[in-house]
Order: structure tokens, then C-alpha cells, then sequence
């Protein structure tokens, strides 16, 4: 033994005498000298432990006397136990959230959880109604992963396209207006690319697959202002009347509507109404930002490729209950996009306050709102006109316009383009839309006017080494595949 451990031992012991007494037992003998204890065994222990209570008073007093540091150290023993339960619970707390982050990102990767404060209470509620998607031959997505899949696009760029942001850096459309034929502007509200190929996605794939009533005539496969006009040829009364802000009074609310009805989970029909509409922005300029702060609730935007097929299916109830009132006062009911046309003969003809009575109540109720400068009661006497069409004895064209039309074509053959105007726009875009319109109604007349007005184009197309970009047909009508024969069924008589 060391002799440190020795000076400890006899500590432990209480005393020197305590030590060589144990150390003589340990050893088996006692050791012949003078130091040898002169108290019995008995003594000796005794004696040791009396010592060792003594030296543990000792110290409590000691400890007691200098109460400061005994509170110093009682509250580094207790500020000691804070830090490590501090430490662990934040070690708990970490480790909670990096599995709450882990499950978020495997969340983030297979759904849409948040897309915007008003409009994000059903992307986690819904089931699809498999049996109606089936009976129209729609597709159907069991999650919104499947639903980016389907149309070609990541689910984060899916996310940021129905994201509803009430003030942004970004817009998905590019806003201009257009000049009306009656005078005033019309906003128009193109997609930007993105959000075009999913649109044209949505409206090849779910909107063209369900057939509009009969009496829809516009955006529709088979149909034109022509077929809109022909019902009401030769009548003694024609009846015009026009939806006031069509495409802005369906909101997104009734458009999620229609996706639930024709059978898709709210989680879905929230994904693809958002995808459909946008809100009226304004374009704020601060701090050399561009932000873009939304005015209003989400609508069906002007110029977006589903807008126009979307309106026909939310129009299907005004239009069965229109066609109710034109059969009960002998009228025959047509539509175009926001242009109601009503046409009766004989008695019914003497009806017209009855029946505009009625078809206010039906607009009233179906959330729409009638034009009020925009009603036209045509009787037999004067020119009557159907979406630009005269409709009084046989489908035709205005003569005076018609007139208007050749003289400008013989003066532009004379002197040539510049300085004539034709409507409002890019003057050969505008002659060349006419001529085919003229085409569309008077097949015969209408292809002369195309074979002169382009001939006159060569010139200033060789002179400018392109070809002019032509305008949309005047129909008012859009691209469309061919009709699928195999979806025959009436989706309005289901519902």
C-alpha cells in the first residue's frame, strides 16, 4: 500500500490504532512491540467508530457553519440537473421533429395536403363515386399523385398551379383586353404555357368527354352560330337576351361543385377547380417588385381553353329549365355561349311579357344575372338577327354589311391595303375572318370572297415575306377532336 492509501484507510477507519488492528488480523499476527495497542480489540473498534461519527459531525457542522456555499452548492447541483433534463428534452424534441419533417416530405411526395387558407378544407376529405366516373368514361385518380402523373407534370408543379395565393410574385396568366363589337373592352385572360397544357389536358381528357344539352350551341362539337340561328328562321317574334358577365358570375365554388357531381373526391374536384379559375388581380409595382394582388374570389377566367366547356355543363340546369318555359308559352329556346335566343309564331308570339317574366325568375334562380341594355324583342316587320345571323325568311347575312364588304375588297384591289380598315383589328386579318364567315353561312358566296381576299393578300405577303396571322374563325367556335361515338350517353338525363 501506497502511503496515500494508507492516510486513506486510517480515515476510514477513525484511527491509527484501527488500522494496525486490522492489519494485524489481516496479517494472522500480532506484532511484538512497543506500538502494539493497549486497548482490547473491542475498545479499539469502538473506539473507531465513535472517531468516524465524530469526523461526519465534524463535516456537517462545518458545511452547516458556511451556509452560503452549501446554497451555492445546492443550486449547481439542481442547476446541473436543469441542463441535463434540458438536454434531453431537446434531444426529444429534435428528434420529434425530424421525424415530423421526414413524414412531411414523404407526405409532400405523395399528396397535396395545403393549397391556400379558403380553399384547403376538403383536400383531405371525399371519395369518388366510381360508378358515375365509369358511366362517363372519365378517368379516375385514387390520389393527387395519380392526377400529376395522368397529366404529365411533377406534384410540385401541380401544387404551384392550384396554389391559391392572394398576393404574388408570379402570375399564371397574361391579361389584355379586347375591343367589342357593341363598344367597351373585354378582359381576357390567357394561361401561361404551364397552366395551358394542363388545361388543355382537363378539357381533352373529363370536359369533352360529357355531351352539353341540345340547346347549347357554342364551344360545342357539331355546332356553330349557325345551327344557333336556324331554329328561329321564319319566325313572327325573335327574342334575344344576354347573361351579363357570364364567365366572371361561376365561381369556384360551383365549378368544384360540378367535378364532385359527375363523380370525382373532393380532394380531386378542389385540384382541378382550382386549376380552372383564378381571381381578378391587380399588378402592384414595389420595390422594383412585380406583385400581383388578388381583388375577389376565383372565377371561370375569359380565355382559359376549359372555361368555355365548363360553362355549358354549368349551364345545364338553366338550360332544361328554360327550354320548360319557352314549351309552355310556345317558344322555341336556343343558346350561345351568354346569348339566349327565344322564337315563337301565331298566338305565342303575343306572349313576350309572360315569358320574359318567367325567364327572369329562372336566371334569378340559377345565379345568373340578365343584361339589362341587351334585350331585343324582333318582330316580323323589321330585321330580325340571331348571333349576327338574319333569320326573317332564310338563314342570311346583312346586305348592307355584305355590300360594305365587296366595295372595300374592289378599293383594296384598286389602291391597295394601306390606309382601309375592316372592324377592329389588323385589317387583313379582319377581311380574311369576314370572308370565311361569309363561307360558313353562304357556303357558295363565302368561297369566292376567300379565293379574292387571299389573292389580294399575295402581294403584301410576298412584299412583307410572311404569311399574316390569321384571327379565329368569326363562329366564335374552338378546335375540337372528333365527337367519340362511344360515349353516347346523356350525362344530364343521369343526373
Amino acid at each position: 500500500m501506497t502511503r496515500q492509501e494508507i492516510y486513506d484507510r486510517i480515515r476510514g477507519l477513525g484511527s491509527k490504532d484501527s488500522f494496525v488492528l486490522a492489519e494485524m488480523k489481516r496479517l494472522g499476527f500480532w506484532e511484538p512491540t512497543t506500538d502494539m495497542p493497549g486497548l482490547p480489540e473491542q475498545l479499539i473498534e469502538r473506539q473507531g467508530q465513535l472517531q468516524r461519527e465524530l469526523n461526519e459531525l465534524l463535516e456537517k457542522q462545518r458545511r452547516y457553519e458556511n451556509r452560503k456555499a452549501m446554497l451555492a452548492e445546492m443550486r449547481k447541483t439542481r442547476m446541473a440537473e436543469s441542463k441535463r433534463k434540458q438536454q434531453e428534452t431537446k434531444q426529444r424534441n429534435e428528434q420529434k421533429r425530424q421525424e415530423r419533417a421526414a413524414q412531411w416530405k414523404r407526405q409532400q411526395e405523395q399528396t397535396i395536403v395545403y393549397l391556400g387558407e379558403n380553399v384547403s378544407g376538403g383536400l383531405q376529405s371525399g371519395t369518388a363515386n366510381n360508378d358515375q366516373l365509369r358511366r362517363f368514361g372519365l378517368p379516375d385518380f385514387d390520389s393527387p399523385l395519380a392526377l400529376a402523373q395522368a397529366v404529365g407534370v411533377t406534384l410540385s408543379r401541380l401544387r404551384f398551379l392550384a396554389y391559391d395565393r392572394p398576393v404574388s410574385t408570379v402570375s399564371h396568366y397574361k391579361r389584355f383586353y379586347l375591343l367589342k363589337k357593341s363598344g367597351g373592352k373585354r378582359l381576357i385572360s390567357a394561361p401561361m404555357p404551364y397552366l395551358k397544357t394542363v388545361q388543355y389536358w382537363i378539357l381533352e381528357h373529363i370536359l369533352r368527354k360529357i355531351q352539353p344539352t341540345e340547346h347549347a350551341h357554342g364551344f360545342t362539337i357539331d355546332r356553330s352560330i349557325v345551327t344557333n340561328a336556324q331554329p328561329h328562321t321564319g319566325k313572327d317574334v325573335v327574342v334575344n337576351l344576354d347573361l351579363k358577365n357570364f364567365f366572371p358570375s361561376i365561381s369556384y365554388r360551383r365549378v368544384k361543385g360540378l367535378f364532385v357531381m359527375i363523380g370525382y373526391a373532393e380532394t380531386i374536384a378542389t385540384i382541378l377547380a382550382l386549376l380552372c379559375t383564378e381571381p381578378d388581380s391587380d399588378m402592384i409595382e414595389l420595390d422594383g417588385k412585380t406583385y400581383y394582388v388578388a381583388k375577389g374570389s376565383r372565377v371561370l377566367p375569359q380565355g382559359a381553353p376549359t372555361s368555355p366547356a365548363l360553362t355549358n355543363m354549368i349551364a345545364y340546369r338553366l338550360d332544361h329549365r328554360l327550354r320548360g318555359v319557352a314549351n309552355k308559352f310556345g317558344y322555341i329556346y336556343t343558346r350561345y355561349a351568354d346569348d339566349l335566343t327565344f322564337s315563337a309564331s301565331d298566338e305565342a308570339a303575343g306572349r313576350v311579357g309572360q315569358l320574359l317574366w318567367s325567364i327572369r325568375q329562372v336566371i334569378d334562380g340559377e345565379g345568373f344575372v340578365l343584361h339589362p341594355d341587351k334585350l331585343q324583342v324582333m318582330r316580323k316587320g323589321s330585321q330580325q338577327r340571331v348571333t349576327g345571323l338574319v333569320v326573317n325568311d332564310q338563314l342570311g347575312i346583312d346586305r348592307t354589311t355584305l355590300r360594305k364588304f365587296r366595295a372595300l375588297l374592289h378599293q383594296i384591289e384598286q389602291s391597295g391595303w394601306q390606309g382601309k380598315t375592316w372592324g377592329k383589328g389588323q385589317i387583313q386579318n379582319t377581311v380574311l375572318g369576314y370572308a370565311n364567315f361569309v363561307a360558313m353561312v353562304k357556303p357558295e358566296q363565302g368561297k369566292r370572297l376567300v379565293e379574292t381576299v387571299k389573292r389580294l393578300m399575295l402581294p403584301a405577303v410576298e412584299s412583307a415575306g410572311e404569311l399574316p396571322r390569321q384571327e379565329p374563325s368569326t363562329n366564335g367556335q374552338i378546335n375540337q377532336p372528333p365527337k367519340d361515338t362511344n360515349l353516347s350517353t346523356d350525362w344530364w338525363d343521369v343526373l
